[in-house]
Order: structure tokens, then sequence, then C-alpha cells
């Protein structure tokens, strides 16, 4: 959180994985690093695939007492067992999903480049807001988090963030002191070892 010295870790899924391999990757992060939350953030809308890519992952989470959100798929946190679902449309549904989930269920919402995004996502009820890309990339339509954003969020909202999207070591360090959290994803998985690839991306924060 804003008033502690490092920011936690949401761990963010790729959008397609191998079953028979991702689990274990996914679990050797979670026992080598800690990790607050996991988001599965899953392409594609076959209903079975998504099912058995969550329970599995479910289960490797759980095991570690590590939270697990899913993104969008509301109907799918009660039936498959997970903690949430993290919201890409920024503050459109949060009340609505608020209602339908309960007050117990972890509901986050990505805002983009928007504070004013994710300021009335804050005021419907999400737990967290996210905003990205933190980083270059040439994804999307070029915009990018700046900084003064995140540092007026934290000095002022009491609702957490999370800074994502394209992280280098340069960034972590330079967000490190304005954020709550990190999504990490994209930035490890690519690589032969994500644990050492998250351990190096997070070096900056001791």
């Amino acid at each position: 959180m804003a008033d502690q010295d490092r920011p936690q870790i949401t761990l963010i899924t790729p959008p397609v994985f191998d079953l028979e391999i991702f689990p274990d990757q996914l679990a050797a992060v979670l026992d080598g690093a800690e990790v607050a939350c996991v988001r599965l953030a899953l392409a594609g809308k076959d209903e079975d695939m998504i099912s058995r890519a969550a329970d599995a992952c479910r289960l490797v989470s759980h095991a570690r007492d590590v939270a697990i959100v899913i993104e969008n798929h509301l109907l799918m946190v009660q039936r498959l067992g997970l903690d949430g679902v993290h919201l890409t449309d920024g503050a459109r549904q949060v009340r609505y999903v608020r209602k339908e989930l309960g007050s117990e269920a972890i509901i986050g919402s990505y805002c983009g480049v928007t504070r004013h995004e994710g300021m009335t996502a804050g005021e419907a009820g999400a737990d967290y807001v996210a905003f990205g890309p933190i980083g270059a990339t040439p994804l999307g339509n070029g915009a990018q988090v700046d900084f003064d954003l995140l540092e007026w969020w934290s000095q002022v909202i009491e609702v957490p963030s999370i800074a994502e999207g394209a992280l280098s070591v340069e960034l972590v360090e330079k967000f490190g002191p304005v954020t709550d959290f990190f999504g990490v994803g994209e930035e490890i998985w690519s690589t032969e070892n994500p644990l050492q690839a998250l351990k190096t991306l997070l070096a900056p924060l001791g």
C-alpha cells in the first residue's frame, strides 16, 4: 500500500497457455516470490478451456493461500470457486458486479491512463484500480500512464492502485514509491525462467 515500503505483486497469466506446463511454472513462481494475487487473463470464449485453465490455476494459487481473480467472466467466479473478477472496461460494471458477487468478492477495475475513470471505479466499489500501460508499447493507442497520476493517487485516494503494462527495471524503480501493486505478466512468462525474470524485474524494490 502507499504507506508501505514495498508494493505487492499481482501475477497476470498469459492469454493462452499449455495446461501441461503452465500450472507448474505458476507454482514455481508462487513458491519463490511473494505474490498477493493471481489474475487469469485468458483470451477466447471457449468455456471448457477457460474452466479447465481456471481450475488448474485456482488449485495452485489456493494451495499457497494466494487469491485468484478472473478477467471479465463474472459468471465463472462463484462457479469455479475464484475470489473475484478483474474488469477491463473501467468503471462501467463495478456497481452491478458488486451487487452480484457481494461484499466479500475482490473486484478490480482497469482504467487505462484516466484518473477520472479510476475515481469513478473506486466510488462504485472497486477494491483496487489498475492503471497502464506504464511503459512504451506498440499496442493500444500509444498512451502511457503519467507518473504524476499515480503520485497524486497515492497521496489523495485510499483505493489501492496497480501499475502495469510494459514494465522494466527502471520503471519499477521509478513507480515503486507511488503504487500499491505492480501487475506483472508478459514481462516474465516469455522468458526461460519466469521466477528469475520476476526477481530481476523487482530488484529495485529491495
